[in-house]
């Protein structure tokens, strides 16, 4: 059983409730939730929108059931604060991407960091603008 199942079974037997009473008090489809808590390994992490609705209906904080879902979907979080706030805003900011629209933002970055990598530094020593020394 993965976190996101042992959650949602778990919360079930707190409550004493069902897949319907879950579904109805985050305003899911019974299927949605049904499926979320039965199928093993999900292809991806749920819509942000869906997990939201999860942790209502589980009376959890949203952060428990985003956690579970990555972790389901063989995902760690880092639950470390970033240093810089940009970043975090950036981050927060995905969540609000449809998925199209995240996976082009995925597509940039790769771009940018692999052309990063490619780059070779400068040797040491070399005058500025001067790339070759002379034999």
């Amino acid at each position: 059983m993965n976190a996101l199942q042992q959650l949602i079974q778990a919360r079930m037997a707190e409550l004493n409730r069902s897949y319907g009473e879950i579904a109805r008090r985050g305003g899911l489809p019974r299927s949605t939730v049904y499926h979320l808590a039965s199928h093993q390994r999900p292809v991806r992490v749920p819509n942000p929108r869906t997990l939201e609705r999860l942790a209502d209906g589980l009376e959890v904080p949203e952060h428990v059931v985003r956690a579970a879902a990555a972790a389901a979907a063989g995902f760690v979080l880092d639950e470390q604060p970033a240093d810089d706030p940009e970043i975090e805003v950036l981050v927060a900011s995905l969540a609000r991407l449809t998925p199209q629209e995240r996976r082009h933002v995925s597509a940039l970055v790769r771009s940018m960091l692999e052309a990063t990598a490619r780059e070779v530094p400068e040797p040491e020593g070399l005058p500025q603008g001067n790339k070759t020394a002379s034999l």
